[in-house]
Order: C-alpha cells, then sequence, then structure tokens
C-alpha cells in the first residue's frame, strides 16, 4: 500500500522517522525499478531545531520545498559530491523532514551493483544516505517529486521491525545542544545501518 498524505502530513516528525523505518521505497528511474526497505532514519524539527536546513524559518531556493505540505521529496547535495533523500513531512509551512540514512536491498539489485560500481551485495551497497541515492537512482533533480510516484514512492509491506534503537544524528556537532537530541532510529541489528559517529556529550 503506498503511504498517503495522511501519513506524512502529521505533526510529529519523530513519530514519522520512527514508522519509516521497515517502509518500502520504490524507484522507476531510467527505466531501472528498484525497492528497498527502510533501516535508518534522522528527524529533523524545523525551526526550533539547530541542526534542521530550516532552522530559525531559514527559507532558500534550496530549502523551499521543506515549507511544502509533507509528502514530497526534498534532495540536496552535500559537500557538492552526495545526493541525500529527504521525505518532507508536516503540513504547509511548517518545514520538518526525514533523512533517509539507509536501506536494505529488495528487487533491482543489479541494478544498485551497476549504479554504485560494486560487484558484490554488502551493506555499504546502501548504507549510508549518499550510498543509498546512488543505488536508488535518485539526485537532486528529484526534489519537490511526489512520494506517490510515478518516479518515487514509498510503501507499507508489512515489513516487521521487532525492535528500533533511537541515538542522536550523525555529523550535526555544528547544533550544539541540539546534536544530542536522540532522533535518529535504525532498526536494532540491522547490518544495513550507517558506520557514521555520532556524539555522547557535548564537546
Amino acid at each position: 500500500m503506498v503511504l498517503t498524505a495522511d501519513f506524512y502530513q502529521r505533526p510529529d516528525v519523530l513519530g514519522i522517522a520512527r514508522e519509516l523505518v521497515g517502509k518500502v521505497i520504490v524507484t522507476h528511474i531510467d527505466g531501472q525499478t528498484t525497492t528497498a526497505m527502510i533501516t535508518e532514519t534522522e528527524a529533523y524539527a524545523g525551526v526550533t531545531d539547530r541542526a534542521s536546513h530550516a532552522w530559525r524559518g531559514r527559507r532558500t531556493a534550496r530549502t523551499e520545498v521543506m515549507y511544502a505540505p509533507g509528502g514530497v521529496a526534498y534532495v540536496y547535495l552535500c559537500y557538492g559530491i552526495h545526493h541525500l533523500f529527504n521525505v518532507v513531512t508536516n503540513v504547509q509551512d511548517i518545514p520538518h523532514a526525514v533523512l533517509i540514512r539507509a536501506v536494505a536491498p529488495l528487487e533491482g539489485i543489479d541494478a544498485m551493483l551497476q549504479r554504485r560500481g560494486c560487484n558484490k551485495v554488502t551493506p555499504q551497497l546502501t548504507s549510508g544516505p549518499g550510498a543509498l541515492s546512488v543505488a536508488l537512482g535518485i539526485n537532486k533533480m528529484h526534489t519537490g517529486f511526489s512520494l506517490a510516484g510515478p518516479d518515487i514512492r514509498i510503501e507499507d509491506q508489512d515489513m516487521a521491525i521487532s525492535h528500533l534503537t533511537a541515538t542522536p544524528r550523525i555529523g550535526v556537532a555544528y547544533a550544539g545542544a541540539d546534536a544530542l537530541l536522540p532522533y535518529r532510529f535504525f532498526a536494532t541489528g540491522s547490518p544495513w545501518v550507517s558506520k557514521g559517529k555520532y556524539l555522547t556529550a557535548l564537546p
């Protein structure tokens, strides 16, 4: 079942980030179909969150899509190299978003290997937000695209996730105290989880 706007347009970005773990991303891009289960997410709570691109109501050409009604993609280029795929949540003008950090491949694995330049399936294929975007064919041209398809959609396929682990987010030390918030969620014990370091105490 494809997730509807009602799923995304709720006020609880943390709840949505938790619930997205176990959901399935399906892409139809460049004539290739791929599917993968979400295993790791991070929540970003908009204008009150120092780690968010929309902190203090910041609005730029790049981030304007964060202010759209939930259910669209926000894809941006990080360090000029990595395309990072985010899910916009909440309602118009409340810029919440969830970064998809890792996925477990399900279908279209040959396409994923080709895109990533890999010759075998290991967690590195799709663990990490830059890696998964390459594997699934997602780039910044997809920002603003509906997550109900046809190019990208997120489905509930009744994948069972028995336990989630919550930690601080990765790579947001600049956010001060907000860097310690337990806004990262992943499937406990899954090998398909990114390996970045997160803060456990204030610097």
